[in-house]
């Protein structure tokens, strides 16, 4: 194990060489999986079963993770306590700010066709994006379907795919002519930052 970050880490059942290395938005996904699967009553214990998975993370991490995803920790038969994902219900809008924050940080690429508007994600987030994107009551929008890494977003006539994918690009913070800097740049449409990140 390397030294000072053994003592910084939960695990069990797994050295930090085993660990698998995860990006943020796989170690989420894996978390709100859990979640979903398991009774996760405290931090500790969450940290214990991603250990046991291999995957290696420290307290203020976890920490991070559940508030990003917005886990909470309700009362449950027997009365203990458990972490779940509230989510809002089918009729209740998103908050704006959520769903800016949602597409500035998960959204690397806006594109339109006619009316039909592509962002891409990275791996595994498209579903988030999506969700965000159905609660937030923004007109003109007639549907989502999502993938893996790219979220289809179907426009209404009025206003059209264009200004759609304009006020998409918008709250993501994007601009339009280039996508946040990736490995592959993105086909002509697309959309770039405005600001550094």
């Amino acid at each position: 194990m390397l030294p000072g970050r053994a003592a910084r880490l939960w695990k069990v059942g797994a050295t930090v060489a085993e660990a698998r290395p995860l990006s943020k938005h796989q170690r989420q996904h894996r978390i709100a999986a859990l979640l979903g699967e398991v009774r996760v009553t405290s931090q500790g214990r969450l940290a214990e079963l991603l250990a046991e998975e291999g995957i290696a993370v420290n307290p203020s991490t976890v920490s991070r993770d559940l508030e990003e995803l917005g886990a909470v920790k309700v009362r449950i038969p027997g009365g203990e306590s458990a972490y779940v994902i509230a989510e809002l219900p089918r009729n209740q809008v998103a908050p704006a700010d959520h769903l800016r924050r949602v597409l500035g940080e998960w959204v690397v690429a806006v594109a339109n066709s006619g009316e039909l508007v592509v962002l891409s994600t990275p791996p595994g987030c498209a579903h988030v994006v999506g969700s965000a994107v159905d609660r937030s009551g923004l007109d003109g929008i007639l549907g989502t379907v999502a993938g893996d890494d790219t979220l289809l977003v179907i426009a209404a006539e009025d206003p059209g795919g264009s200004a759609l994918a304009g006020s998409l690009a918008e709250l993501a913070g994007l601009d339009v002519g280039w996508s946040r800097p990736g490995p592959a740049p993105g086909p002509v449409g697309f959309i770039a930052p405005t600001n550094e990140r």
